[in-house]
């Protein structure tokens, strides 16, 4: 059989073919609910939901929450809607909690076989015979004791006999073993701590290698597929189906993790400066979680073209940053309008232009996709330019407005500038031009052609808003340490066309020239200075290129 560019159907394949399974292929994503999800997540809900639906399968969402002490139903609720945002619906839903009580009964279970004890010893002790890759690990002292006594102590741990880290349950398995993982691993532990879903009921909770594997079990999850740091602990996983005599186990399949340049993937990192006040929360748009580039305007279906486009690999690598930010723009330039928006605004007077008249002037939408039509926008004698569009004394090749200097005013008429006008500080208050009324965008003129073309706004009907514009959460340091960016926010007083005044909270514009930005779904009333707050979705530019394949996964 030919191969599908995807090793893990590849492998689904194969198990179709030899009959390994006798029912649908099914498979789940199961987080841990002790923190937002971030764009790293966004990719193994993509392959868990496509594999699914590709096979004519189920997707199950399954919450792993057998650490109570860091999990909370805020993370539940925010994980179904990042789940959802992204196009996709679980067949079932399930907490890992929900299996506690089979959990324990196999744990009894392999206690009866003679292979699982109680410890006595500490997490130090534990720690410090577990061996070295080197070094085989020591057996505890009570490695040994009878099922009988192993039975009586672990169900004392059950009803609440002992304190947290008094005793642990550990699996039988061989502690020579050169998987260290292996090496008799805790697989319960004592702790009096109240859980989101069971209450205080439980006081002893399984680890999560324990526990992974009866879950995909008892979920008939076909296939299971896992970031590669589970590649080592797959062992564990068998043993213990094996253990419970489970028939027709899960196949257990590892693949990389998403890894993106300049990018925190941590959710502890990312708790940390939430918590530390750092951010706004966890959506904030610098953070590279789901809820954070959902508040930023990254589109789902920008973020399921760009987890089609990297694929699986075996192998960790890291992708580009601006693949990411290529998929947004690509995705968006179809589907929003173009607004003119003016930054570091600098007043233009034509002052040949007649006093208290105006005119309508139409301008497309989005000039990519012509049926999105066209606007009306107003002009008259005074109009603001960006800063950046005019200079006293410009270098070569500069096309924009200086003294003396024609230019096109976008979907209006030429301009030349004659006199720079300044306050006392020596900033500039107003440029004075005058306009050739025979110019006008549309008329046909043909006699001179200009360089440079340059936007504007009505200054009689603009209206100010408050842009945010976003760097790298996290700058790098020495060593390859990383530490907050305390300039990863910059905040700019713009002017814009008045439709943008009543622009709805998530709408999305290209501001003509500078990028594709969002009316923030938080910061979208009134800012203190009473404007509309605006975020960068994306620059227009692209850094990534095609060209460098060495940054994509393959």
């Amino acid at each position: 059989m030919p191969g599908s560019g995807n090793f893990i159907h590849d492998f689904i394949d194969e198990d179709i073919e030899s009959g390994r399974y006798q029912r649908e292929i099914y498979t789940r994503f199961p987080p841990e609910p002790n923190g937002y999800l971030h764009i790293g997540h966004a990719k193994a809900i993509c392959l868990n939901f496509t594999t699914a639906k590709k096979y004519d399968g189920k997707c199950n969402l399954r919450f792993d929450d057998t650490n109570p002490t860091k999990e909370d139903t805020e993370y539940v609720e925010s994980i179904k809607e990042d789940v959802r945002w992204l196009g996709f619906e679980w067949d079932a839903l399930y907490f890992a909690s929900d299996y506690f009580d089979k959990m324990y009964e196999c744990a009894e279970k392999l206690i009866g076989k003679g292979k699982a004890y109680v410890d006595d010893q500490s997490a130090d002790e534990i720690r410090e015979t577990r061996g070295t890759l080197k070094q085989p690990g020591v057996n505890s002292p009570y490695r040994d004791r009878p099922p009988e006594e192993n039975l009586r102590l672990f169900r004392e741990m059950r009803d609440g006999v002992y304190a947290d880290g008094e005793k642990v349950l550990r699996a039988k398995i061989d502690m020579a073993s050169p998987n260290i993982n292996m090496r008799d691993p805790v697989i319960y532990r004592i702790a009096h701590s109240s859980h989101h879903n069971t209450g205080d009921r439980w006081c002893i909770y399984p680890m999560y290698d324990y526990a992974h594997p009866i879950e995909d079990a008892v979920e008939d999850i076909t296939h299971s597929l896992c970031t590669l740091e589970f590649e080592d602990h797959r062992p564990l996983y068998d043993w213990t189906l094996r253990e419970l005599d489970w028939k027709s186990p899960p196949r257990q399949i590892e693949f990389a993790r998403l890894g993106l340049t300049g990018t925190l993937m941590s959710k502890r990192y990312l708790k940390a400066l939430v918590d530390e006040g750092k951010v706004e929360g966890w959506d904030d748009p610098r953070m590279p979680t789901i809820a954070g580039i959902r508040r930023r305007g990254y589109t789902p279906e920008a973020i399921r073209a760009f987890c089609e486009e990297i694929g699986v690999s075996k192998a960790n690598s890291t992708v580009d940053a601006g693949l990411l930010e290529h998929f947004v723009r690509d995705d968006l330039k179809g589907r929003v309008e173009s607004r003119n928006v003016v930054f570091d605004p600098v007043k233009v007077v034509i002052t040949n232009y007649p006093e208290g008249r105006s005119e309508e002037l139409l301008m497309e939408n989005n000039r990519e996709e012509p049926e999105m039509g066209d606007r009306t926008v107003s002009f008259s004698r005074e109009l603001w330019i960006d800063g950046e569009d005019f200079m006293e004394e410009p270098p070569k090749k500069y096309f924009r407005l200086f003294p003396g200097n024609e230019v096109r005013l976008k979907g209006a008429y030429f301009i030349t500038a004659h006199e720079a006008v300044k306050n006392p500080d020596g900033s500039i208050r107003e440029i004075l031009c005058t306009y050739d009324p025979k110019t006008k965008s549309g008329s046909g003129f043909e006699e001179r052609k200009v360089k440079g073309t340059i936007h504007w706004v009505d200054a009689a009907t603009a209206v100010p808003v408050t842009v945010r514009e976003y760097g790298d959460l996290m700058t790098d340091g020495e060593g390859g340490s990383q530490s907050f960016n305390e300039d990863s926010v910059a905040v700019r007083e713009c002017y814009a066309e008045p439709l943008l005044k009543e622009a709805a909270s998530g709408e999305r514009y290209q501001f003509f020239r500078h990028g594709y930005y969002i009316a923030d779904a938080k910061q979208s009333d009134p800012a203190p200075g009473g404007h509309r707050v605006w975020g960068l979705i994306a620059g227009l530019k692209s850094s990534w290129k095609k060209e460098k394949k060495e940054m994509r996964q393959k």
